[in-house]
């Protein structure tokens, strides 16, 4: 008799805890169908061919930020004096080269706005660079890109040379930061933001460092490539 009411309760102990795993495995359901997909899509990795929208803020080589897409970052500088420029997150198709010299990015000033002329020249080399290094990341990781060996070394400018592009040698100091305006082709009529610093002065002209060593991104969101 005690063997048989040792069964029932067993029995019953049993029932007990697979009516709470089937809750349980409700309340997880019901969960994940309220989530919609996202929760897939939270595993997912930029794979090559992916669309990717990717924050970013782009910096020199002593880490100051140049250009950013993080309103909070660019609100709190600013509002301290900073030169530093403003735009939307950027599309980038994953392990995918950018065919022409240089990536527009339209960028804000609280001075003119969105104004067409705001396009900065982000390099192809250094598209190229940011669009294989996200590979393998996932939706809202973070990462510093090296663009070391994506951007052009300093380079010395003439005063002749200085004087075609209307600056003076006599007004610029080492350390100062000078907006300078390049161009797809020699002939094309349409120009794009690159600043530089002065690193060096002499009677002769200046040495610009027009590069951007490093780049901290973070995936928005990914767009699977189609099959």
């Amino acid at each position: 008799m005690g063997t048989k009411k040792q069964a029932e309760k067993s029995k019953k102990m049993w029932i007990k805890i697979l009516a709470v795993i089937a809750c349980v495995f409700f309340a997880v359901v019901m969960v994940l169908s309220s989530m919609g997909s996202s929760w897939i899509a939270s595993f997912a990795t930029v794979k090559p061919g992916d669309v990717a929208v990717v924050d970013y803020t782009l910096r020199d080589a002593q880490g100051t930020p140049i250009m950013t897409s993080n309103q909070q970052l660019y609100t709190q500088l600013t509002s301290q004096g900073s030169g530093l420029l403003y735009s939307k997150p950027l599309t980038i198709t994953a392990n995918q080269s950018f065919g022409t010299k240089i990536y527009p990015i339209a960028f804000y000033t609280s001075s003119s706005g969105w104004s067409s002329q705001n396009q900065f020249a982000l390099l192809s080399t250094e598209y190229n660079t940011i669009s294989s290094g996200i590979v393998g990341m996932k939706a809202n990781s973070q990462k510093t890109i090296s663009l070391v060996d994506a951007s052009p070394q300093p380079t010395f400018w003439s005063n002749d040379k200085l004087a075609l592009n209307g600056m003076n040698s006599s007004s610029l100091q080492a350390g100062e930061f000078i907006y300078l305006a390049m161009n797809q082709t020699d002939s094309s009529a349409q120009s794009y933001v690159r600043i530089g610093e002065v690193t060096n002065k002499t009677a002769d002209g200046v040495t610009i460092d027009i590069s951007y060593p490093s780049i901290d991104v973070t995936i928005d969101s990914i767009n699977a490539a189609s099959s």
